[in-house]
């Protein structure tokens, strides 16, 4: 691609066909990545469904599709019909003004159309999408590049999901079959001692700003106040929050948000999601299958209230959102993004300063998701993207070990609710300096 990247769709106004090619070669780029996380996959892999939040592989290949088709060719490729009128509802998400979506939790339910028809269905969608973008007028260029810029960023959100997903609808099966039985393991690395990195009070901006793409709910930029605080280094690691759970975390209600207390009891939680102790020894089922926990790589797969009644244990808190961008604002992005081995985070080499902001695991805070102020929904339909959801989730910053590298940046705001746990989610420490 020119110099452009995938993220600045809105700012060129440039409709030559050699600006044309590239984003026809940006969107096959990122289509033919979701199908290569396929390729490890046999046909009954792509159907299952183990939770509601879990849906299957095949899903996710439609829905994606369905939204280039549904928010750019029907709009804007003249005499361009939905290939399959059933599609509309099987695979919209939450789209409500657009239809009565099929339920979430009946995702798995769905064995026709088969996979065959779903990869058919991404060509018939590919193929448009490239006339599309061939035919484009100047009139309607900008508003196209911006649903692309959207729709790109949607498909990798995606990506990452369809692994997570994965893993979760893999790992309750007794025969602990592996995505990829050939993923190098990380373990043997040992992280650096926990330090802290203090921050002087005062108002700051966050929020996206410049010309490059973010969702809405990452703006508008605006001031905030802070008090002086202290950030920890890394997240906590595997062995720190083993030390948790042996000295009785898990039923010390001391420590708990009374949901987080509820949760835990009616759940009967001993330790994070997919640990599993075999002897005296602790296991965890990853991508690759069952391994050994390693002690060194941040903890993951914990719900904001373990990472809460955690840092209630250490004497610390969790950061706020906006102490996150804070700190992470300027901090090249690096760590082990798109690392090749999909199976957990890895410590990292020892260092100063922040380490493994980005790339290793989502990172709880301790906000709650809600608009900034001044927020505005996109309107239409794509106004349901985000901003419905302000309401009972908590905000993650920072990216996991399976985020595509050029989807991640400063003013990311994940969001999920309190217990769920199914995400690559850890978390570090903050603590006030008066």
């Amino acid at each position: 691609m020119p110099a452009r990247n995938m993220n600045s769709f809105a700012q060129d106004q440039d409709t030559s066909s050699a600006v044309r090619s590239a984003w026809r070669a940006a969107y096959d780029r990122v289509r033919q990545a979701t199908e290569l996380l396929c390729t490890p996959l046999e046909t009954e892999d792509y159907v299952i469904q183990t939770a509601p939040e879990a849906s299957p592989a095949k899903w996710h290949l439609a829905h994606v599709s369905w939204f280039f088709e549904t928010f750019l060719l029907v709009p804007y490729l003249p005499g361009y019909r939905p290939r399959d009128t059933a599609y509309e509802r099987l695979f919209n998400s939450y789209y409500e003004q657009l239809g009565r979506p099929w339920p979430r939790a009946d995702r798995g339910f769905l064995a026709r159309p088969t996979v065959a028809e779903v990869y058919s269905y991404r060509m018939h969608v590919d193929e448009n999408m490239r006339a599309l973008l061939e035919r484009v007028t100047e009139r309607d260029w900008a508003l196209v590049l911006q649903r692309l810029a959207i729709g790109l960023n949607h498909e990798q959100q995606h990506q990452e999901l369809l692994l997570t997903d994965l893993k979760l609808n893999f790992s309750v099966n007794p025969l602990r079959p592996a995505y990829r039985i050939d993923l190098v393991d990380p373990s043997g690395r040992v992280a650096p001692p926990m330090d802290w990195v203090a921050f002087p009070g005062g108002v700051y901006e966050i929020g996206q700003q410049g010309g490059d793409f973010a969702y809405d709910n990452e703006g508008p930029r605006h001031r905030v106040y802070l008090r002086p605080f202290r950030l920890s280094t890394r997240p906590v690691t595997n062995g720190e929050y083993l030390s948790f759970m042996a000295d009785k975390g898990y039923d010390n209600p001391a420590l708990w948000l009374s949901d987080g207390w509820t949760t835990v009891r009616h759940h009967a939680w001993r330790n994070p999601l997919y640990w599993e102790q075999i002897g005296e020894q602790w296991w965890h089922y990853t991508l690759a299958g069952l391994r050994r926990l390693d002690l060194e790589a941040p903890v993951c797969h914990v719900s904001h209230y373990e990472a809460q009644a955690y840092a209630a244990w250490a004497g610390k808190r969790l950061p706020t959102e906006v102490e996150w961008e804070v700190a992470a604002a300027g901090l090249p992005i690096t760590g082990n993004l798109r690392e090749t081995s999909y199976l957990h985070p890895a410590a990292a080499p020892a260092g100063k300063g922040l380490l493994q902001m980005y790339g290793d695991v989502w990172e709880h805070t301790a906000s709650s998701y809600q608009p900034y102020p001044g927020y505005r929904a996109d309107p239409g339909a794509l106004g349901e993207y985000n901003g419905k959801f302000m309401c009972n989730q908590y905000v993650l910053r920072g990216g996991s070990c399976l985020t595509p590298a050029d989807h991640i940046r400063a003013s990311y705001r994940n969001f999920f609710y309190p217990h769920e746990r199914w995400q690559f989610q850890g978390f570090r420490l903050a603590e006030d300096l008066e």
